[in-house]
């Protein structure tokens, strides 16, 4: 599909419903609409203006009352806009109503996040989870769309599986959802054999989770130099990357970025990316990154603490981590044990993070000089196995060994213990 850039640009008008019958989920409110133009300013349009309409329901039929439904036609005229994009979801019927009514194609949240996953995945595994999460969506909505999808003709709202392929029937697009979840079935095996993997060597795993463009590739590239793309804009990643990160002497992890959150994530795309977001099942420990400078961040806050609740293990530590903390005053930054505040992108604060996550996973570790006697020799074998070997050398006297190891093996080679490093 071309790109935007090589196209003429979507023009959008952006439309929300704030009705009493809605949970706050559910509602529009100029905040979701401002963050739904910067949604759709990183798909690759622009908005034309927006609209929200307060009432007590939605019309069962054209979702907005007959007059605001005739505003903004009047809109998309005046604005030369080439779509609609609707800040709440509606059902397939409503989409036709509206697409009809109006002119031009109609779009909802969820479907323009998923339009951005499509351009931003990379990986044969992004792509299958993308796809995946499109159809489960587009596969109800059909009997909705085939009109508003013969009129886009490319754009915003139909990368992916493709025009033409949404057009096929039903169970073709059924088998092929079957085919994608039998894909990532392998996908899950491979993440569970390496996991196994760093369970054996006693890795920990710290994963970086929080609101979409928080800082969290920021903070995985000022931590391990990573390299990856780290731009303003919402959903820049969204391929996981893990790095091996030497937390201190006693102590080295995995660490993760993690696809962004954000409010009213579209429940197939969750289930899509199960593969990649059940690392957060498996973590010894989450950071989350949060944007102090953010003006909505109580509301976004809560927003990724429900999916951690979720998504992650019961019980798992979480170190909140305040992240562009220069932009903000030091006293609007809530203080306390497991909260810290940094800026990833000049590196305060890294130092005392790294204390952090060693205060939180490192305490079991001891830093210690063995000396084995060489009839214990096999206990280097061991050391190797289960341990972080540093330096061994053959003595006279035996093996001198300095090793990271947890509280069970030092205290099985307490009895060869020269020094404790510790400290």
């Amino acid at each position: 599909m071309d790109s935007l850039s090589e196209d003429k640009m979507e023009r959008a008008i952006l439309v929300g419903l704030n009705a009493a019958v809605f949970t706050k989920e559910e509602t529009a409110t100029e905040q979701t609409l401002d963050e739904l133009e910067a949604l759709l300013e990183t798909a690759g349009g622009t908005c034309c203006c927006k609209v929200l309409q307060n009432r007590p329901a939605p019309d069962s039929h054209s979702f907005l009352g007959e007059g605001k439904v005739d505003e903004v036609r009047e809109l998309v005229t005046l604005h030369e806009a080439t779509m609609v994009i609707f800040d709440n979801d509606l059902t397939p019927s409503q989409i036709r109503a509206l697409t009809e009514a109006l002119g031009v194609p109609v779009l909802e949240r969820s479907g323009l996040i998923l339009d951005i996953f499509a351009q931003r995945a990379q990986t044969r595994e992004g792509r299958l989870q993308v796809e995946l999460a499109q159809y489960q969506y587009l596969l109800p909505k059909l009997s909705g769309m085939g009109q508003s999808m013969s009129r886009l003709g490319g754009g915003i709202g139909t990368r992916g599986p493709g025009e033409s392929k949404l057009e096929t029937d039903r169970r073709h697009i059924r088998e092929r959802i079957t085919k994608l979840k039998e894909d990532l079935r392998e996908v899950r095996k491979n993440r569970a054999v390496q996991r196994e993997r760093r369970i054996k060597n006693s890795v920990p795993t710290v994963a970086i989770v929080g609101y979409t463009n928080a800082g969290k590739s920021t903070l995985l590239n000022c931590l391990t130099g990573a390299g990856i793309s780290a731009n303003n804009r919402l959903f820049d990643t969204l391929d996981t990357t893990a790095r091996q990160l030497t937390v201190s002497d006693t102590l080295s992890v995995i660490i993760s970025d993690t696809v962004g959150f954000i409010a009213k994530l579209p429940h197939n795309l969750v289930d899509a990316f199960r593969a990649t977001l059940e690392e957060l099942q498996y973590a010894d420990l989450l950071l989350h990154v949060i944007d102090a400078s953010d003006p909505e961040r109580d509301d976004h806050i809560a927003v990724a603490e429900r999916l951690i609740a979720q998504l992650a293990k019961p019980g798992v530590p979480v170190l909140e981590v305040y992240n562009k903390a220069d932009c903000v005053a030091g006293d609007d930054i809530p203080r306390g044990e497991n909260r810290i505040a940094i800026c990833a992108k000049s590196g305060e604060g890294i130092d005392a993070l790294c204390k952090l996550i060693e205060h939180n996973l490192g305490p079991q570790l001891h830093h210690a000089r063995f000396l084995l006697p060489y009839a214990m020799a096999g206990q280097l074998d061991t050391l190797h196995c289960q341990a972080k070997v540093l330096a061994s050398e053959y003595t006279p006297e035996g093996i001198r060994v300095e090793a990271v190891c947890d509280d069970l093996l030092y205290g099985r080679l307490r009895a060869c213990l020269l020094e404790d490093l510790h400290g």
